[in-house]
């Protein structure tokens, strides 16, 4: 089971994906949104920013949300290291169920490029 350091790593090397992103990826990364990340096995939530195509995690907070960002994601720490280091597919994860995304349509639509 990844630990909550190993998972904030994720996501700072996630950051560091999207920003060294290029074309399509780096436009549907470009808006600003609030963001959350709940790690559904270890029950903790990483909230921050989704800013000029980085991911700014401001802190991290025990259980699910406690409010509603405009994107939001749950997933186990483990999907979340598989998903960044490219050993799972987000499509095939979230079809099948390993991984949540929720978002308002039109973010939706711009996330497209980025799954």
């Amino acid at each position: 089971m990844a630990t909550k350091e190993e998972c904030r790593s994720a996501l700072e090397k996630l950051s560091d994906n999207l920003a060294g992103a290029d074309g399509d990826i780096r436009t549907a990364a470009g808006f600003d949104r609030s963001l959350s990340c709940h790690i559904t096995d270890l029950d903790l939530t990483f909230r921050g920013e989704l800013v000029g195509g980085r991911i700014e995690v401001r802190d991290s907070v025990p259980g699910p949300p406690p409010d509603k960002a405009q994107i939001r994601l749950a997933m186990t720490g483990d999907d979340l290291v598989a998903l960044v280091d490219g050993e799972l597919h987000f499509a095939r994860a979230w079809a099948s169920g390993r991984v949540r995304l929720e978002a308002g349509f039109r973010d939706l639509l711009r996330l497209r490029a980025l799954l």
